[in-house]
């Protein structure tokens, strides 16, 4: 493992694609298993979601300069792109127009690794012997498409996409949650555009407090003044609602700013019914419609809805690593030396230093996680983030241990972190907000009364 030759990377998103690139430039040999039939697969599910981040954060270096030997237009550095356009104008590209097309597979889905002849149990060789990816190609059967192939290193950038956590507060499905799926939907659905019949005119629920939900419910509040009848109901599972409008003008990533600034000005206006401290429990169909309980089937509290959204986030998918040596933070899922760092528990920052192979790295040598996978269940992965991971992870695998210890990146600030409670009750006559009214919404909620709390307009 001294001079590893062929590197794994799982995943042909963004960042896998950049991983890919990092490891032809130092020389050695990609092999990119993408489980979707084309590239950019996930993204390809939210295309309608525009980034918060420009053109300039979302092209890996060594990516673009892969890019720039074709003879690629660069999109401009300030515009920012959809997912679709990203996908469109830039790993399209990636992956059929430059020297990377001969070491992508599509259609293979990695169902295990382990090393070739080494059980998770034997040590005395170990870090000697390739590792061995079991992949199935789905376009056949399962069973009849499964393959083999070996490498020095693996990648796994396979994000978390294909795992979004479940409606009950306590990480599990709701009780009658998987029988009520046909009226659930996960993440972010396309409410304005392919999937608009589906919400116009209904009673819409939303669960979550993260950028996918603050955007799906702007969203519905846009669907809700262009369709009569519509109504958007937001489900908290906290008490203050001001910790989801973000930085505001504060906020470097202006696009990210702005949506919260937006959704704090729907809430305020009343064009968001909010229902705080929301503990979902339960999940029924009744007489065609959801009910939604927090709390006992019996006595506790409940609303009625069409359809409910759930964007609680994600959790990685560790099932096809069982067999290798991986320690990860018992919480949060994601390496120990990277914990610390992103865990929500103690900070909600959307900006987390620059890191690389030293904090990923496993007690299974030549094995990392890489991209918005190595953040676990935490929330907020910024891709430029890991595009610093995999350049300083090729470089390490490459035995460049100086560059891969090297911070090469400079991360945009996020304008606000973790606001308390206390911070919030006592902003009226205080120093004003990073977003504005979003202290007076959480009073306001917390009264019922969003048009007229602490006296804000």
């Amino acid at each position: 493992m001294t001079e590893p030759k062929t590197v794994a990377v799982i995943g042909a998103g963004p960042v896998g694609l950049a991983a890919a690139a990092h490891v032809l430039e130092r020389g050695m040999t990609p092999i990119v298993f993408e489980a979707g039939a084309e590239v950019g697969h996930a993204i390809r599910q939210w295309g309608h979601v525009q980034l918060f981040s420009p053109w300039e954060y979302n092209v890996d270096r060594a990516a673009g300069r892969l890019l720039e030997a074709t003879g690629w237009n660069s999109p401009a550095p300030d515009q920012y792109p959809t997912g679709s356009e990203l996908v469109e104008r830039y790993l399209e590209p990636l992956a059929t127009k430059t020297p990377l097309k001969s070491h992508i597979l599509k259609s293979s889905k990695v169902t295990d690794i382990s090393r070739q002849g080494f059980d998770k149990l034997k040590t005395k060789g170990r870090d000697l012997a390739p590792f061995e990816i079991h992949y199935q190609n789905t376009g056949y059967p399962e069973g009849l498409g499964e393959r083999v192939a070996r490498a020095d290193a693996v990648i796994d950038a396979s994000g978390t996409w294909a795992s979004p956590n479940p409606a009950g507060a306590n990480g599990l499905p709701a009780i009658g949650e998987k029988e009520a799926v046909s009226k659930i939907a996960y993440a972010m659905p396309d409410v304005l555009g392919a999937e608009r019949a589906r919400y116009a005119g209904k009673t819409v629920a939303v669960l979550g407090a993260g950028h996918s939900a603050i955007g799906t419910l702007t969203d519905l509040a846009r669907l809700k003044a262009e369709a009569p009848g519509t109504e958007v109901i937001w489900l908290l599972r906290g008490t203050d609602p001001a910790k989801a409008f973000g930085g505001g003008a504060n906020d470097k990533l202006a696009a990210r700013g702005e949506l919260g600034a937006t959704f704090a000005a729907l809430v305020a206006a009343g064009d968001i019914k909010v229902e705080p401290a929301f503990q979902t429990t339960h999940i029924s169909l009744d007489n065609g419609s959801l009910r939604i309980a927090a709390g006992s089937a019996c006595c506790g509290r409940k609303i009625i809805a069409d359809e409910l959204i759930v964007a609680t986030g994600f959790r990685p998918d560790l099932a096809f690593v069982g067999e290798l040596r991986i320690q990860l933070d018992p919480a949060i899922e994601c390496p120990i030396a990277l914990a610390p760092l992103i865990d929500p528990n103690e900070h909600s920052c959307g900006t987390v230093r620059p890191h690389g192979a030293r904090e990923l790295a496993q007690d299974e040598p030549g094995f990392y996680f890489a991209g918005i996978k190595s953040y676990g269940r935490a929330p907020t992965f910024l891709m430029i983030t890991g595009y610093e991971q995999v350049r300083s992870i090729a470089a390490e695998i490459a035995g460049d241990h100086d560059a891969a210890a090297r911070v090469e990146l400079v991360l945009p600030e996020t304008g606000v972190c973790s606001r308390s409670s206390a911070d919030v009750t006592t902003c009226c006559g205080g120093p004003a907000p990073a977003v504005d009214n979003a202290c007076c919404v959480a009073d306001a909620v917390a009264k019922q009364d969003v048009k007229s709390g602490c006296g804000c307009s």
